[in-house]
């Protein structure tokens, strides 16, 4: 198969009209229309119908085209690699994280990784668990930092440390200056909660502790950003679940005026990984033997 014909299969895929795909790719449209033909001869089927009035993908076209562009996009990849390799520098690591691994996992990490190796760069994105692991998924990550140890075929992962939640109250809630609530205090208030989507293991850990508590918990909203919680417990009288990390950051200056509660009776505890493909880069690993051990980190 020649990647040519994969690209132009992929522009008039886009343009559904050979004069405007020959176009792009600064080619006539006889051989535009050559490369499309040979394509399908050394695929065996039919990918584009077309009449005199439109053209269109078939059934087949349709599949191929989403696999051929994850074909490109590693062929992108390979060269910009190489370009790298070329220029002297080793490569680059992809990380997604979340914030308690913005806090407490990264800065040792990151000071071990660039001192073993100097040439290589780190690329960071702070994400929730679930746009993490898609990312990890369709390799836009080598490395993900999520709540959770994924069971999806293909991956491997190891410990970071534990994590537990806090409830998240603005300054005029009746529990702010509380130090702490059992859980199933949460039966008379109201919540804010995410979609579980974006985090299966934070949200599974809150439910969770509120059968246990023998509660049903009221939730009035589902708010997919951390931030937004925050801004909403600061003004109505809610509440929010978050990280411990990330509850000891509440009220500081600049910020929303909230403030963090303790949970007990049950504590919901979360298990925060390293996640990563079978299938990874040597520099990948290199990334990976720089993390901390098991158990070495204080939430």
């Amino acid at each position: 198969m020649d990647l040519r014909h994969v690209v132009s299969f992929l522009a008039l895929a886009d343009e559904l009209h050979f004069g405007r795909a020959a176009a792009r790719l600064h080619v006539s449209q006889p051989t535009l229309s050559q490369h499309l033909q040979r394509l399908e001869r050394s695929i065996g089927v039919e990918l584009v119908a077309r009449t005199s009035h439109e053209v269109r993908l078939t059934a087949a076209g349709r599949v191929f085209r989403e696999r051929a562009e994850d074909i490109m996009a590693r062929v992108e990849r390979a060269g910009e690699a190489a370009r790298t390799a070329a220029a002297g520098r080793l490569g680059t690591v992809r990380v997604g994280y979340n914030l308690p691994a913005g806090q407490r996992v990264l800065p040792g990490t990151l000071a071990r990784f660039n001192t073993r190796h100097p040439g290589a760069d780190v690329e960071m994105v702070e994400l929730r668990t679930g746009p993490q692991l898609a990312a990890l998924a369709d390799g836009r990550l080598d490395v993900a930092m999520v709540y959770g140890r994924p069971t999806t075929r293909g991956l491997r992962s190891r410990p970071l440390m534990r994590v537990p939640l806090v409830a998240v109250v603005g300054m005029a809630h009746r529990w702010a200056g509380r130090a702490e609530v059992p859980f199933r205090a949460l039966d008379e208030e109201t919540c804010i909660l995410f979609h579980r989507d974006q985090s299966s293991a934070m949200y599974d850990a809150i439910q969770s502790a509120a059968r246990t508590s023998g509660i049903e918990l009221n939730v009035a909203e589902e708010v997919d950003d951390p931030g937004a919680t925050a801004i909403i417990a600061a003004v109505r009288p809610v509440v929010g679940f978050a990280s411990a990390v990330r509850g000891r950051l509440a009220g500081t200056a600049g910020g929303p005026r909230t403030t963090a509660v303790r949970l007990y009776d049950p504590v919901p505890i979360l298990d925060l990984y390293a996640v990563w493909n079978a299938d990874h880069e040597p520099l990948v690993a290199a990334f990976l033997r720089c993390l901390p051990e098991p158990g070495s980190l204080q939430p």
